[in-house]
């Protein structure tokens, strides 16, 4: 994903390419295993142009030649987007990799895999991609709090229990905590949760409905604030 980001963000400052790269754009959909929807029809549904949803298509067969992605790669590409993520990020003196030194981004690459996944069949297709990316990027505020209450319900059963938001947050804790300054502290993850959930749990039945997420997160400027932090690791 972060060639694909990365191609993205330089939409901007390219030229406009001769129109036989366009022709070729539109033959190569074809090549591969998965065909995504027509072009027309994916700027229809998201906030990209057909020429930004090209360029974002070339990225992604780069990345992904069969058009679709399992778990485990998207972990693979994930953690080469999050440079410190699963994989060793130092050697000690030994020459062995060294686990104070690890920062795993897997468990929190797997939470977002299921959230892309928005068919629950182990794939993701261009067309899951764009979507969730257009959300992100370019989406309302309401859609991009749905989106993250979706990340958030890990069992898709419409609501969010504590123990689903302390997976999602340690994950994220697992993944930057030990890049931060000062280093975070073990007992940090279940103190953010904590405050979290008695400001949004607001009828205290042990469940955060979407519609006191949404409320809840549009009504504090911290909440608000801390949510950005799903933007920063996406």
């Amino acid at each position: 994903m972060g060639a694909v980001m990365g191609t993205f963000s330089s939409l901007q400052t390219k030229q406009r390419r001769p129109s036989k790269d366009k022709i070729e754009d539109e033959l190569e959909m074809t090549t591969v295993c998965h065909r995504p929807e027509g072009l027309e029809q994916l700027e229809a549904q998201t906030n990209f142009t057909k020429r930004e949803l090209q360029v974002l298509y070339r990225g992604f067969k780069n990345e992904c030649p069969s058009g679709v992605v399992n778990e485990e790669t998207f972990k693979q590409i994930y953690a080469q987007f999050f440079p410190h993520g699963g994989k060793w990020s130092a050697l000690c003196l030994s020459g062995s990799p060294c686990p104070l030194c690890l920062s795993d981004a897997s468990m929190y690459a797997h939470y977002l895999f299921n959230a892309f996944d928005t068919a629950q069949n182990g794939s993701v297709k261009f067309e899951d991609f764009v979507m969730a990316l257009s959300i992100l990027l370019r989406g309302t505020v309401h859609e991009k709090l749905r989106w993250t209450f979706n990340l958030y319900d890990i069992n898709k059963d419409g609501y969010i229990n504590k123990e689903e938001m302390m997976d999602i947050v340690k994950a994220i804790y697992d993944m930057m905590g030990k890049y931060t300054y000062p280093v975070l502290k073990e007992e940090a993850p279940r103190q953010h949760v904590e405050v979290f959930f008695q400001k949004m749990d607001k009828n205290k039945d042990g469940v955060v409905t979407l519609d006191e997420f949404i409320e809840s997160c549009q009504e504090d400027d911290n909440i608000m604030r801390s949510l950005q932090l799903f933007e920063n690791v996406m």
